[in-house]
């Protein structure tokens, strides 16, 4: 029988576990996960993060995403929904809506859809 400090350490290390979806790998499915997630690769499907997803320069994401903190450097199109802050770098593309508490835009990044701020985004 697990104590309950042999579970609180396996908890802290699936919320700080980091996933990558490497570059040249296709994803077709949802992803949802308690710790991080990278996408470099390609994902047709919705990714749901309880902490962070960032998404590389060379990613494509054919669906939503949903997450605490989201980054995103590559193309997305769906919905976004984002508790907290979502990073546009100026590579990034996004086809879709967003919902987000906090939105920082660097120059060059494309949004083609609708942006929602506030308490919309939980």
């Amino acid at each position: 029988m697990a104590s309950n400090k042999e579970e609180k350490l396996r908890t802290t290390e699936m919320v700080t576990s980091s996933n990558l979806v490497a570059a040249g790998t296709v994803i077709v499915g949802n992803i949802a996960t308690p710790g991080n997630i990278r996408v470099e690769g390609t994902v047709e499907g919705s990714l749901e993060s309880q902490n962070k997803i960032i998404v590389g320069d060379s990613a494509e994401v054919h669906g939503n995403l949903s997450a605490k903190e989201i980054e995103i450097a590559g193309h997305v199109k769906g919905e976004i929904r984002c508790s907290g802050a979502l990073f546009l770098k100026k590579t990034a593309v996004i086809l879709g809506d967003i919902y987000t508490k906090k939105l920082i835009i660097e120059n060059g990044a494309e949004l083609n859809g609708k942006c929602n701020m506030g308490n919309q985004a939980d």
